[in-house]
């Protein structure tokens, strides 16, 4: 896992830029503190961070492939995992190449060289890469099927500048840090656009896709999308050839040369994964597998189930540990210490914007990441199964089905994702935040492939399925990633494994839910694998605190910002409605109701402190 950057400009050698590109590189050093390196070619420069996974020593960046021994033909840095990188390599072998490394770079480096761009068609994993090349002088820009690992750009008059993250690109003074009005639309709601990034002039390669760049100008192709097909196996074929694909992929993803281990939080999905590792591993004669929960002080004791949370992690993490015999560490917080001003800005600085929702997920996730990677560079996790296989509650609440709107948006958990209570009613009014909404929701529903064999059920269910894996679980991917990588922490997601996800998209409805819960394909596909009680265990997510001395600092503050008029964030909100919030009792605000806006206000504040943006709406 790695960061990249890198600028093409015709009109200019790159070697009189060398200052700037190195500073885009610097900006990367948290995704890659093993190594770095510049590249350049006339009109372009390559940059890269690495974080060494596989071939320590061999697999340095950029990267180049020779031709015939003679010269220089592609280059390319590179960051991600491709699981399939053994077949291709014998593959490619076999086609005359000859290897210098055991790294799956050289590998898709190689196969480009072989197949060209058709080469994207061909890769299993996660992935965000650039190829230059040196022939036709032209730029690849490339992104996993999933979007795992985030790519940006922005174009230029002459070329384009790009990166793993936004803070590469703004390091470039072609770059502006400046947000118009439809960034701060994807800010303000649990939202996200395909393609598009919060800084104005500045996009995202989609997952799937391929950005193209030469003299000509810019083109965009979608290699890979879901697509609808007829589901030919019976309920027997379908649970084991689920359990079939369960195996390869995590047999394929513990692949490491350097200390693996996986996220346990004791509910359906992470207990799946880590059972399958131990499986894989001691079948190989290797170490079991090593696994880390998370829960807060005085938690265990404390915990009070409520709307979102019904049961503590830590029973169901014991039992998948007694059954499994992992080595079992449990990272416990303490809730005070996820408001600081310090740490907020450090998530900021990963992120590159407000931490929104979920606000003490942010940090939570970051200080386990840090504590993780003190003993393990590689983490399996089970983020994404609950958009494969229908785990949410809005997939089994016939009013958020029939909605006409994100189902996470509907009146069963809309409140939970609802930042903007604190935020001035004529700016939101100015933002039209309900068209925006219902034009975003729109364009989702448009793009979403059906059969037109299928029943009324099936076709809205499938609906269902695309919004949640093409907008919902990037927003999971961008935080999971960006808290992991700012740590050096690479973290692989099993169930985003393109083949899964194809096969599960196909599953009539009445198929994947046909014992009455939740993600029922999966549970009996696994269901000799967990105790009994994960097996029947209702979905959790991950868990917010409790303890009323996040939510004090939190409203210490809000009230700073509300005192300081200079405060940036301040034109944007609605001061009477804040001087209300700080006047109710502690423990009144529910944790992941109310808090989201007092949660939005600090972080745009903090992000707009610490990148000096310019809003223009």
């Amino acid at each position: 896992m790695c960061g990249i950057t890198g600028w093409l400009s015709y009109s200019q050698n790159m070697e009189t830029q060398r200052g700037t590109l190195q500073r885009m590189t610097d900006t990367m050093a948290l995704r890659g503190p093993d190594a770095g390196g510049l590249w350049i070619d006339g009109p372009v420069g390559l940059g890269h961070r690495r974080l060494s996974i596989i071939d320590l020593e061999g697999g340095r960046q950029p990267m180049t492939a020779m031709h015939g021994g003679l010269r220089e033909v592609a280059a390319i840095p590179y960051s991600g995992e491709v699981y399939n990188f053994r077949e291709l390599r014998t593959e490619l072998q076999q086609l005359g190449h000859q290897f210098e490394t055991r790294s799956d770079t050289e590998v898709v480096l190689r196969a480009y060289v072989e197949w060209g761009e058709a080469c994207v068609d061909r890769l299993n994993g996660m992935y965000a890469f650039a190829i230059w090349d040196l022939r036709i002088q032209e730029l690849l820009l490339i992104r996993d099927r999933m979007g795992v690992k985030p790519l940006y750009y922005f174009q230029t008059s002459d070329g384009v500048v790009f990166g793993s993250e936004p803070k590469a690109l703004l390091a470039n003074p072609l770059v502006p840090r400046k947000v118009r009005a439809d960034g701060l639309r994807e800010i303000l709601e649990m939202v996200k656009t395909p393609g598009h990034a919060v800084f104005a002039g500045m996009n995202e390669v989609m997952p799937g896709e391929v950005v193209r760049i030469n003299r000509q100008g810019l083109y965009r192709r979608h290699y890979w999308k879901l697509e609808a097909r007829e589901h030919s196996h019976s309920l027997d074929e379908t649970i084991r050839h689920t359990r079939d694909l369960l195996e390869d992929i995590v047999e394929r993803q513990i692949i490491a040369d350097v200390p693996l281990c996986s996220l346990l939080s004791g509910g359906l999905d992470s207990s799946i994964i880590t059972a399958l590792a131990s499986k894989k591993l001691l079948a190989a004669g290797k170490e079991n597998i090593r696994s880390f929960s998370v829960d807060f002080v005085d938690h265990g004791s404390g915990f009070t189930s409520d709307a979102v949370r019904g049961t503590p992690d830590a029973p169901f993490v014991r039992d998948l540990v007694e059954k499994i015999r992992s080595s079992h560490q449990e990272i416990v917080l303490d809730s005070r210490e996820l408001a600081d001003p310090a740490l907020r800005a450090q998530i900021v600085r990963a992120l590159d914007l407000p931490p929104a929702f979920w606000g003490d997920m942010w940090p939570s996730l970051y200080r386990l990441f840090q504590e993780v990677r003190r003993q393990s560079t590689v983490a399996l996790s089970g983020e994404s199964a609950d958009e494969v296989f229908g785990g949410y509650r809005w997939f089994h609440d016939p009013e958020a089905i029939q909605a006409h709107t994100f189902p996470w948006l509907t009146s069963v958990t809309g409140k939970y994702f609802d930042g903007k209570p604190l935020f001035d009613q004529g700016l939101l009014a100015q933002l039209d935040m309900q068209n925006f909404l219902h034009d975003s929701y729109s364009q989702a529903i448009s793009e979403a492939p059906v059969l037109p064999t299928e029943s009324t059920i099936d076709q809205r269910m499938r609906q269902m399925s695309y919004v949640n894996l093409t907008r919902f679980v990037q927003t999971l991917l961008d935080r999971k990633d960006r808290m992991s990588m700012a740590v050096g922490l690479e973290v692989r997601v099993p169930f985003c494994d393109h083949r899964l996800v194809e096969y599960a998209f196909n599953i009539p409805w009445a198929m994947k839910a046909f014992d009455g819960r939740e993600k029922s394909i999966l549970r009996a596909a696994t269901r000799d694998l967990l105790p009994k009680s994960i097996s029947e265990r209702v979905k959790s997510p991950y868990p917010s605190t409790q303890d009323p001395a996040y939510e004090q600092a939190l409203r210490d503050a809000l009230a700073a910002i509300q005192a300081d008029r200079n405060a940036p964030v301040t034109p944007l909100l609605d001061r009477g409605r804040i001087q209300q919030t700080l006047a109710k009792p502690l423990g009144s605000v529910s944790p992941m109701y109310e808090r989201m806006g007092m949660e939005l206000a600090v972080g745009l504040n903090s992000w707009l402190n610490e990148y000096d943006v310019s809003l223009e709406l």
